[in-house]
Parts: C-alpha cells; structure tokens; sequence
C-alpha cells in the first residue's frame, strides 16, 4: 500500500438545532419575588447585571467537538438573519456550511436563560428560524462511507431524514432528547425502528418508554445498539443482547455540565468513523464530555487529537 495513500473520511450528517445561548444572572432568588398565593397571575420581573452571548444547538455543538476531532460533518439546519456571528464561528473552525439554510423572515433560534443565586432557572426558548425544514438534498452519497445523527431539532427534518436514511442504507443514530414530548407515539416509534443506535440520558429514556409503551426489554428489538448516558455514573451500552457500563472518565474539575452530551455524541461518532467497536467508541465520548464539563459553555472547551488520545489511554488503559 502507498504511503502516500489519501485517509478515509467518512461523511457525517448531523440534523438539530442551531441557537444561540444568552445566558444571564439574577443576583438575588426568585422565591423572594414570586408570591405563591398569586402564582395564577403571575407578573414578575428580575433585573440582572448584563448578558453572555454563546453558540449552542444540539448540531452546532455536536460538529464543534466533532471539528476538534478532526472532522468536517455536515450541519443540517436551517438558521435566520441574525446568523453572521456563528457563521463565522463556523468558518473559523473548519466546519462546512453547506447543509445551513438562511431563512431572513427569522431570527435563529435562541434560549434566553436567567439563573439566580441558588442555581434555579428560567428559560424562555425561540424556535425562530427552526421552525422552517432544512430539506437538505442528498447527492452522491456512499452508505457505507456515511453516518448520520438525527439530534432535536425541526420535526420534519427528523422524520425525512429518519426516512432517508434508512431508504438509502445509511447507518444513523437517533438522539431524540428535548423533541420528545413534542414528538406522537408514532412517530417516535418510527423513528426508532431500524436506527442503529438511540441514545437518550436516563429521564429521557423513562420518557421514550412512556410516549411508545415500549418496555426496556423491546428498544434492543428495534434499535440494533442502546445508549443511556447516565451522567457523572458513565454510560450504559446495550448492544447485541450484551449489556455494558462504562464509568465516566476522570475530570480535574466540573466547571459546567450543560452540553456534556452533545460532546459524548461527537466522541461516539468518531469512533464509528475510525470502524472502532462499539465500547471504544462509547469510552470516546466519554472522553469529549470529560474536556466540555470542565469549561463553561457548550463551544469553549478545546484540545487537539494527540491530547485527546493520551487521555483515552491513559483513562482506559488501552491503546486508541
């Protein structure tokens, strides 16, 4: 064999969301401002002290780490006017723009969230531009050089491109997550038939169980691989009829969780890019979400593959 023979690239597709994360922090807690006998009529409002503007999405930071694993996926999307910002985020960061489509009547997608001083929440979410399909049209793809990951994004997107998918032969994960109770048992139940792997945490499984009424044991007959990330705990593989957990990778520091399984999915998908099995695939995510928890942001964390795979080895004990 040449030397000089060109590395395999297998092309993966990645449908979701694009947002953009304005994260904000109210000093004070808002039980003090919200009275519980007027809770039918409620009518608040909670100063803070500015705003931080991230990248999000499920796609966008999915392809983020999947970029510093030396990958190029296609982002299956569609965004609005105000996208210029991440699009150049994007550029910077070697990640193709083909498959994002801009749509002026919108604004994209974004989640404004207000944290107070005890860590509780209040997230309002904009569908924006997420609310138009994506449509992106397929040509000249090879099935066995090809992965795609249906993440929470356009119901549309998510049954077609299912449908396609396994039309064509082509290997797809199905990452339902935040979509669920927006998707009908049928369609979930669609979705999940013939995927090769459904990956969800464990509340979300609990949620897929209810929505179809499928039990635990029926998901390996209709799924070929399950996934359940169980957070701080590891991950637990289901995979021809042989049930695996992995404890999590050792972090130096939990900074911040959000995101983490976004990262894991991105370690997972190169792994089925390098043909690994399917526990050392698992054991990469696992490392991708170990470097993203231990930054603030879903898009901050950073490492080049000769990194990331000492800390494979020398985590695991094995060789990558």
């Amino acid at each position: 064999m040449s030397k000089h023979k060109k590395e395999f690239k297998m092309e993966i597709f990645i449908s979701g969301s694009m947002a953009y994360d304005r994260l904000m922090n109210f000093p004070g807690k808002f039980e003090d401002h919200i009275l519980p006998e007027k809770i039918h009529i409620l009518n608040v409002s909670f100063t803070v002290g500015g705003m931080n503007e991230k990248f999000g999405g499920t796609a966008g930071n999915i392809a983020y780490s999947l970029s510093l694993l030396n990958e190029s996926p296609v982002i299956l999307a569609t965004v609005g006017r105000d996208f210029d910002r991440y699009r150049d985020w994007l550029v910077k960061n070697n990640l193709p723009l083909k498959g994002i489509k801009t749509t002026l009547d919108e604004f994209t997608a974004s989640a404004y969230i207000t944290t107070d001083s005890q860590g509780n929440q209040l997230t309002t979410f904009n569908i924006g531009a997420m609310k138009d399909t994506s449509a992106y049209k397929f040509e000249n793809i090879n099935p066995s050089g090809t992965v795609g990951i249906i993440s929470p994004g356009n119901f549309e997107d998510m049954l077609s491109y299912s449908r396609y998918y396994k039309k064509s032969g082509i290997p797809y994960i199905f990452d339902p997550g935040q979509q669920i109770p927006m998707l009908s048992k049928d369609a979930l139940s669609e979705m999940i038939d013939r995927a090769d792997i459904l990956i969800s945490n464990n509340y979300e499984l609990d949620m897929i169980k209810k929505a179809t009424g499928f039990k635990k044991s029926d998901l390996p007959e209709k799924a070929k691989i399950v996934i359940t990330t169980l957070g701080e705990k590891g991950v637990y593989v289901c995979s021809s009829g042989q049930e695996y957990t992995i404890p999590a990778a050792r972090v130096d520091s939990v900074c911040d969780p959000t995101g983490a399984g976004d990262a894991f999915r991105a370690g997972l998908i190169k792994g089925m890019a390098m043909a690994k099995d399917i526990m050392v695939c698992a054991k990469m995510g696992l490392i991708c979400a170990a470097y993203l928890v231990e930054t603030n942001g879903t898009q901050e964390h950073s490492f080049t593959w000769d990194e990331f795979k000492t800390r494979y080895e020398s985590g695991f004990g094995e060789e990558l």
